[in-house]
């Protein structure tokens, strides 16, 4: 369970910078708000709050685009280096970095923009270092049975991270924002800590054998609907419980397989879908991140809520997204199928985008169509992220003696980073030139371009799918 914990808290300190957003453009702008404070001549970054919201996008595009690259790099460094090392660097310096950003800078009054970019960069780089060490911990513990409703329930850790970073930030909003950055990023550094000392990150480090069908991480998963308890397993093998699943504990005598060889970074970019999908989560990525850094900021700006008001309502999309992972993850793996699930969820989204852009000035309503969008966008979101990566990295193309899970996700989130971080600097920019109803167009095409990108693979498995059942029912 220390992986699930481990994104959570990354997550909960990622929000908090956009759950301050109004009081940090406030601090930085001359305004009523500010003309009180001791050192008002030193916070006026901007001469108005249109250019303290454009900068406030760059920052969110430099750290994607700064967490992208990281993510291409930390995927191949996941795969050759101890995964539990390389979770602990990211998440302790992770914390120290935003401590500084949004705590040290504040108490010492020292406000600079080109400090402010470079930490955010900084933040990024270290950011990148966990998602694909999470992702590939996972694929060693879960086979790809079950695996979408696993890691779609999982996956649904990024929104609790959401929820709790809303709600601890909002709660210490009231004595500033620095408050809110130094209690996430405390958190975060002691989860660093407890992973270093407590994460098992196989099944090998406990003298059990790969899940499934036993077989080591290199192979494929073609086999992977034999039970976890087979009648065919080798009679030297014993089977025990652990943590409510089924291991084979080998034999200290037997011989011990070598160790995998990590792919080429340009071979698991040319391996079969990887492409297609880096390419469709890079348009999907740009809408769900748009609404994570912006949601809190459009709900106070455009309706007039207070800013701890607007913090708690944003949770709503998360929870939407939880329950869609999970429903949508479960779904696919009844049918056997990705793409035709993420495809139908998709195109609901478009329609969903539509009814939230028009929401009235009420916040019961406005939380059951977050939640709706959150379920058809965050949904599909986590599945490619997640089990869509897994599966990729365990394909039957890498069948033999090489390892490629972290490097694959690297690329699929990478991919997708850069889809988002070219989109955040886009928002703050189309709202403040035609408002924010041609923003919610804007997300709408991007979604229609997740479909397009994923097209041959839908057709693919929907005539796969449609096969089958003939055959099903000739056989009837």
């Amino acid at each position: 369970y220390v992986f699930v914990f481990v994104y959570v808290l990354l997550h909960a300190s990622r929000k908090t910078f956009s759950n301050v957003k109004v009081s940090i453009s406030a601090q930085w702008t001359p305004s009523v708000q500010n003309e009180s404070a001791p050192t008002w001549e030193d916070n006026r970054l901007f001469a108005d709050e249109e250019e303290a919201t454009l900068f406030l996008g760059a920052l969110d595009t430099i750290f994607l685009f700064s967490y992208a690259v990281g993510l291409y790099v930390s995927g191949v460094i996941g795969d050759r280096l101890n995964l539990r090392y390389v979770l602990c660097f990211g998440l302790c310096g992770s914390a120290a970095v935003e401590f500084v950003f949004g705590t040290v800078t504040e108490w010492l009054h020292f406000y600079n923009i080109y400090l402010y970019c470079g930490l955010w960069v900084l933040n990024g780089l270290l950011q990148s270092a966990v998602w694909p060490c999470v992702v590939a911990v996972m694929g060693n513990w879960f086979g790809k049975s079950g695996r979408g409703f696993v890691f779609g329930l999982w996956s649904a850790c990024a929104s609790v991270g959401n929820i709790l970073g809303a709600f601890l930030a909002s709660s210490v909003l009231k004595y500033g924002y620095e408050y809110a950055f130094l209690v996430t990023s405390v958190v975060q550094f002691a989860g660093g800590v407890v992973v270093y000392f407590g994460l098992l990150t196989s099944p090998k480090e406990v003298g059990l054998s790969w899940p499934d069908t036993g077989l080591g991480p290199v192979e494929t998963d073609t086999d992977s609907h034999r039970p976890l308890m087979s009648d065919e397993e080798d009679e030297e093998e014993e089977v025990v419980m652990y943590d409510g699943g089924y291991y084979s504990v080998q034999q200290q005598d037997e011989p011990q397989a070598e160790s995998p060889q990590a792919i080429g970074f340009f071979q698991a970019f040319l391996l079969p879908g990887v492409l297609p999908y880096s390419l469709a989560y890079a348009c999907l990525k740009l809408v769900n991140y748009s609404f994570f850094f912006w949601l809190p900021f459009y709900l106070s700006n455009n309706y007039g809520w207070k800013e701890a008001q607007a913090d708690r309502l944003s949770v709503w999309y998360d929870v939407g997204g939880i329950i869609g992972g999970t429903v949508q993850g479960l779904i696919s793996d009844v049918l056997g199928k990705r793409a035709p699930v993420l495809a139908v969820s998709l195109l609901a989204a478009m329609g969903a985008l539509v009814g939230y852009s028009h929401s009235p000035n009420n916040q019961v309503v406005n939380a059951v169509l977050l939640a709706t969008t959150g379920f058809f966008i965050g949904g599909p979101s986590n599945m490619i992220s997640s089990a869509i990566s897994a599966d990729l990295g365990r394909q039957e193309a890498l069948r033999g003696s090489q390892e490629a899970l972290a490097t694959v996700t690297g690329i699929v989130d990478g991919t997708g980073s850069i889809g988002a971080a070219g989109g955040q600097y886009l928002v703050s920019l189309i709202e403040s030139k035609l408002g924010w109803m041609c923003v919610f167009y804007f997300f709408i095409v991007m979604t229609g371009g997740s479909i397009v990108f994923i097209a041959p693979l839908i057709f693919k498995e929907v005539r796969a799918m449609w096969r089958d059942l003939r055959g099903v029912n000739q056989q009837l």
